[in-house]
């Protein structure tokens, strides 16, 4: 396993005299971004935590039923600030798991994915393609990503769970897909249409479209919405999604604690900073000549794409937080028929492929 450019790992064991993997024991990770520890719990479960961070940390404790070398080999490629996330998205059922069951569920039902082919695109680590192949264990699921080291963890995740079907692909760069990839049934865009460049997007959109299957679905989830009030994915700030370009640079600059000094514009548009929408999906695919039918969530409850949004984001939320957000979903279906297309602070968009 490569580490990320200057990672540096070392170990040494505690509790001196308990074997490693006894319960009780405990592995302590050395990492230039804090000191990491791996208790064993028993039952095959360990409780990592991160013991003395150095930089930002997203989570700093999870417990796993990975075993030590995947933990190691993640901490190696994401560091300890996401090593903790990293784990708790792909094991944790209100995650990712959740975004993809309404996300996919909410518009066909199961056995519409039984025996297909799945392209889970900008699969990062492997954690959605690991959870595609869990949801539809018949159909085959193949995961592209450009970053190498990702692609690793990805093959070390799906060889941990014996998931046979499950496949990593490299993309040889940003914006072309692998030789000889074959098509698909069904594409899967999770939490990467906003980190791609404007010029990116109409490049990659025509070409996931030209290898889905005549009747195949797109489906691009997890996206912040364009032009909702709060900018949560980047900068946390009001109101910026409504500026101009060169004036949303200078607030995020300016105000943002998130956003790193030196920061370009290009690298907060690569950060996912203007999201996108509905249209802009459209707009993509038809620049290269799709011409997509756009499906609406009519399952598992739902009639909308702020149902959609409310379901998974009030899962686990306190009950006030559960009728605020009720509250929200209704003023969102207003702004949609208002006009004309979904609104919802993040949305999760399905696309048919004509016959």
């Amino acid at each position: 396993m490569r580490l990320a450019p200057g990672s540096r790992l070392s170990s040494r064991r505690e509790d001196c005299g308990i074997d490693l993997g006894v319960e009780g024991s405990t592995t302590t990770l050395d990492h230039p971004e804090g000191l990491v520890s791996v208790e064993e719990l028993g039952d095959g479960r360990r409780r990592v935590t991160i013991e003395e961070p150095r930089t930002y940390k997203s989570r700093s404790q999870w417990e796993t039923a990975y075993p030590l070398n995947l933990i190691r080999a993640i901490l190696g490629v994401k560091g300890a600030s996401y090593l903790c996330d990293e784990i708790q998205r792909e094991e944790d059922p209100n995650y990712v798991s959740l975004f993809l069951h309404y996300s996919l569920l909410g518009f066909l039902p199961e056995e519409d994915f039984n025996g297909a082919r799945i392209l889970d695109f900008g699969s990062g680590c492997g954690a959605s393609t690991a959870i595609l192949s869990r949801m539809f264990p018949n159909a085959q699921v193949v995961g592209v990503e450009l970053v190498p080291e990702f692609i690793e963890i990805a093959r070390a995740r799906a060889e941990h769970y014996g998931l046979s079907k499950a496949e990593a692909l490299q993309s040889p760069d940003p914006e072309h897909l692998p030789d000889g990839i074959g098509e698909f049934d069904f594409i899967n865009l999770g939490a990467v249409y906003e980190h791609l460049l404007p010029a990116e997007r109409r490049r990659l959109l025509p070409q996931l479209w030209s290898v889905l299957n005549t009747g195949g679905v797109l489906f691009v989830n997890q996206l912040p919405h364009r032009y909702y009030m709060i900018e949560a994915h980047t900068t946390s700030l009001p109101l910026i999604n409504f500026l101009p370009d060169r004036a949303a640079y200078v607030a995020a600059k300016r105000f943002s604690k998130r956003v790193d000094p030196d920061a370009t514009w290009p690298d907060l548009l690569r950060a996912g900073i203007r999201g996108g929408t509905e249209r802009s999906i459209l707009r993509d695919i038809r620049s290269g000549g799709g011409d997509p039918d756009l499906l609406r969530p009519t399952r598992l409850g739902l009639s909308s794409h702020a149902d959609l949004w409310c379901a998974y984001s009030t899962q686990k939320s306190p009950k006030l937080v559960k009728r605020i957000k009720r509250v929200m979903r209704r003023a969102f279906q207003a702004i949609s028929a208002l006009t004309g297309t979904s609104y919802a602070p993040g949305l999760s968009c399905a696309l048919r492929k004509r016959s």
